[in-house]
């Protein structure tokens, strides 16, 4: 293990509390442990170990979100997505490889769409030919985690969204039974709605969504009294 992850996880360990870990357990339905840190402690923690001990090279910061990923507690997930978002200006196009990886590795909704929404989302309107080589394969995977990936890694995008790509990716998974996948088309064309309210009713008039994506993508313009 790495060191900078071996004192990091001392750290956390000392700050564990047996009594939220269980609640935190429970909500994310018993498949992850947990030491019972909230969020901002988190992020206070993790912030004060980079003060004290600087951050990793970028050398070493694959095996070091490895290293964490490995670790039981959820916890050390998160950590690893924070310390991965101090880095994700400046990330070479070959770490979408270490991206991949925590996207399929203990999969589940709270790292799959921080890592969508956020480092994915940059490293492909950075490198559009990773961009271009990645998705199409991701988009005809299986693995439900990186097809929710490519539904939602515009989510920031605002107008430079490519509408007809999340349509094309959209109309790829029509059909599914698989709530995170609905769930995640909704999402997606509910945020666009931000840039072009018209598109996403003519598309959601125009195309056989499962309920749940329709109804999550028109919520907000409903809610406003403009549909």
């Amino acid at each position: 293990m790495n060191p900078f992850v071996t004192d990091l996880k001392t750290l956390y360990e000392s700050h564990a509390d047996p009594a939220a870990a269980g609640p935190m357990k429970a909500y994310m339905r018993n498949q992850f442990e947990f030491l019972g840190i909230k969020t901002q402690q988190n992020r206070q923690l993790l912030k004060g170990f980079c003060a004290q001990h600087g951050l990793p090279s970028p050398a070493d910061l694959d095996p070091i979100l490895r290293d964490l990923w490995h670790l039981p507690q959820r916890e050390f997930q998160y950590a690893a997505l924070s310390l991965l978002g101090k880095f994700q200006q400046g990330l070479p196009p070959a770490f979408i490889e270490t991206m991949e990886y925590l996207i399929v590795t203990k999969s589940w909704w709270d790292t799959v769409d921080s890592l969508a929404g956020g480092p994915v989302g940059l490293h492909f309107r950075r490198y559009p030919d990773v961009r271009d080589t990645t998705l199409p394969r991701w988009r005809r995977s299986e693995y439900l985690w990186l097809r929710r990936t490519c539904i939602l890694f515009q989510l920031g995008y605002k107008e430079e969204t490519d509408f007809e790509l999340l349509k094309e990716i959209i109309c790829e998974n029509l059909g599914s039974s698989e709530f995170f996948i609905n769930k995640a088309i909704g999402w997606a064309l509910r945020e666009y709605t931000r840039v072009d309210s018209d598109g996403v009713c003519a598309f959601v008039a125009a195309t056989p969504l499962n309920p749940l994506s329709a109804r999550e993508a028109l919520k907000w313009l409903k809610k406003r009294g403009r549909i």
